[in-house]
């Protein structure tokens, strides 16, 4: 049993008000069901509170009660709605942290949810333009790393950039978000059907891809088996169910616009060229470990970190994937960067998901699961779709052993 924290001593509302904030934000930082569980099990009983926790990606239920009443007599139970979270990983470490000093009474409860509340400021112009940037440079990063020759690295920046600009819009127009990948894939589709047609030949499935790159549900797809693995059947079924709804607006996107431009009379000259050199791989990943970093809102001391675990990450599965085969790679590289994240998160008292999350971003299997309904609609033919199936299956199961192993080999004293 845990040591009770100082703060244990606080009236029985502050300390469930607490936790209940706490775990709203773990939520919305796009922390794992068993990980958010995790984490509020751990700090409630600190406090000296029993609280079972429910997660899934779109809500919480959290049921508390005192130890030093009957059971029954204070108990409350609270339901808390939520949009699905997203990576913030400057907003995570911070709740880490203000988390960690009520915990050892450097800060007392009203002080820590003034504290987390601080967090809540509106995104400057500033991180607003940082972050359409961030769009552009990975879908720039992720053609180049393709090797694709120049007019398509143009294209899908392009590309980005404009996807960067819509999400923004959909920020101030709530009746957009529920379309919002379908309208992107459409946009972006358009977009490289009447350049292939009216310019010069593209790539043109694998530049809408890495058009589309930041908007595939690849973490959510990983993130989905990761909690069934763990016994969180309802929230890996949920997050499972909405990342393949992902795809599939994305891909319903992609094909009304070829379907649009068909009608039109448009003929896209398309080719299959990977030109590059190979330092144009090496450059490229480094604009895609920044672009990372940027999306997934680190703070800028942390930068560093979070590019060299993106790097780390992908070279390990790059070259191991061409020393043993791809799904050997795959599983190396997330054995190796979940073990560098629990490692990281017992010895610097930080959240490992610093090092763990942009380690396996460009592992994950979004771009295949695209790609292979992309081609299976355009070819209707049900092979093709058999082939995608078992590829995203293939690197599903890699990196799910690769984080399963890693927990094994150095099991993660926090969980974050």
């Amino acid at each position: 049993m845990p040591s009770p924290a100082p703060n244990s001593s606080a009236s029985y509302g502050e300390r469930v008000d607490f936790v209940i904030e706490l775990a709203r934000r773990l939520h919305a930082y796009g922390t794992t069901a068993q990980r958010i569980e995790g984490a509020i099990t751990a700090v409630a009983h600190k406090l000296r509170l029993e609280c079972e926790p429910w997660s899934n990606p779109t809500g919480m239920i959290l049921t508390f009660s005192d130890p030093a009443r009957r059971p029954g007599e204070a108990d409350i139970t609270r339901v808390i709605r939520l949009p699905l979270g997203e990576n913030d990983l400057h907003r995570l470490s911070e709740t880490d942290r203000i988390a960690e000093d009520v915990l050892v009474g450097r800060l007392d409860l009203a002080q820590a949810l003034a504290a987390m509340r601080a967090l809540d400021t509106l995104p400057t112009r500033r991180a607003r333009a940082l972050q359409v940037f961030g769009f552009g440079l990975a879908a720039t990063a992720i053609a180049g790393l393709l090797r694709l020759p120049w007019l398509d690295i143009v294209v899908a920046g392009c590309n980005g950039l404009m996807i960067g600009l819509l999400v923004l819009l959909a920020e101030l127009r709530p009746r957009l978000r529920e379309g919002f990948e379908a309208v992107a894939a459409l946009l972006a589709s358009m977009v490289a059907v009447l350049v292939a047609s009216f310019i010069a030949p593209l790539n043109q499935n694998t530049v809408i891809i890495a058009s589309l790159i930041v908007l595939l549900p690849g973490m959510a797809l990983t993130n989905a088996v990761n909690e069934l693995t763990s016994g969180h059947l309802v929230s890996g079924t949920a997050r499972f169910s909405g990342a393949v709804t992902t795809v599939m607006k994305l891909a319903v996107g992609a094909i009304i616009a070829l379907y649009l431009c068909e009608l039109l009379g448009l003929q896209p000259q398309v080719r299959a060229m990977r030109p590059q050199p190979g330092w144009m791989e090496w450059l490229s990943l480094a604009m895609a470990s920044f672009a990372f970093a940027v999306l997934f809102r680190a703070d800028i001391r942390d930068y560093p970190k979070v590019m060299a675990a993106a790097a780390t990450g992908y070279l390990v599965a790059r070259f191991g994937g061409m020393a043993f085969g791809s799904p050997a790679g795959i599983f190396l590289a997330a054995l190796l960067m979940t073990v560098a994240g629990n490692a990281f998160a017992r010895w610097w008292h930080r959240p490992g998901a610093l090092i763990r999350v942009p380690g396996i971003i460009m592992l994950v299997p979004g771009s295949v699961s695209l790609r292979g309904l992309l081609d299976l609609l355009q070819q209707q033919d049900i092979v093709v779709g058999q082939g995608a199936v078992l590829a995203v299956l293939n690197i599903l199961l890699a990196l799910i052993a690769g984080l399963l192993f890693g927990n094994l080999l150095l099991a993660a004293r926090r969980n974050l």
